[in-house]
């Protein structure tokens, strides 16, 4: 049986790597096999792209350059990990994925919405998350979070607010346009909030995925909550 593809997507500081544990150590309680990953990065290929992308050293960096070199890392992604841990039924968890180009190269950079789509569609492979997660917060909350681990912080995170503000604009009008795979978190509050809602929302897609396993992800979200 085919896997559960989650995507975590979000405006930075949105905590989409904090959830993206939390579910794996949930799943993993339920006996599933799980692979976290994220993006730009996730093979060994794509670590050496993010690197290039995220970079104090590439501030002059073209934003069709960015569109492509995401793109590059995303293909490795998908062909190496992603599909091949699908197809053997793990579930995979990734921070970010193909949503994040639309939001962050189309409208953030200002890139044509077709080109960035016609990447995609080359970069994925047609492959689509079952239930992506969008961890919305105010773009100032979010970077002041993010800002105050200046270790993680990255060349993206200091654009200026209005990029952040357009960013964060997309993915709400993306989720908006497809609520039958999107669900809106409201990141802002505590970590036990944010992660309540996160469990009745990956509860209910996984009840329309696979009704047959409804009651082990509901058994388990008691049991966490």
């Amino acid at each position: 049986m085919r896997g559960i593809f989650i995507a975590l997507e979000g405006t930075e500081g949105s905590g989409k790597s904090t959830i993206a544990k939390r579910l794996a150590e949930s799943f993993r309680g339920q006996g599933r096999d799980v692979i976290v990953t994220r993006e730009p990065g996730g093979t060994e290929i794509g670590e050496r792209i993010r690197r290039v992308l995220l970079g104090a050293g590439s501030s002059g960096m073209l934003a069709e350059t960015e569109l492509l070199l995401f793109a590059a890392a995303r293909a490795q992604h998908v062909g190496e990990l992603i599909r091949p841990a699908l197809d053997r039924g793990s579930f995979v968890i990734a921070d970010r994925f193909s949503d994040s180009s639309i939001a962050y190269q189309a409208a953030g950079r200002g890139v044509p919405i077709q080109s960035v789509a016609a990447v995609q569609r080359i970069a994925t492979d047609g492959l689509e998350p079952d239930l992506k997660l969008l961890l919305d917060l105010p773009v100032a909350v979010g970077l002041q979070r993010r800002l105050a681990f200046g270790n993680e912080s990255n060349r993206i995170d200091t654009e200026a607010l209005r990029f952040h503000t357009r960013v964060r604009n997309a993915y709400l009008s993306l989720a908006v346009a497809e609520p039958q795979r999107w669900r809106i978190i409201d990141a802002s509050g505590t970590e036990a909030e944010v992660w309540k809602d996160v469990q009745e929302s990956v509860t209910v897609a996984i009840r329309v995925k696979r009704p047959d396993e409804f009651s082990v992800c509901q058994d388990d979200h008691r049991r966490l909550s």
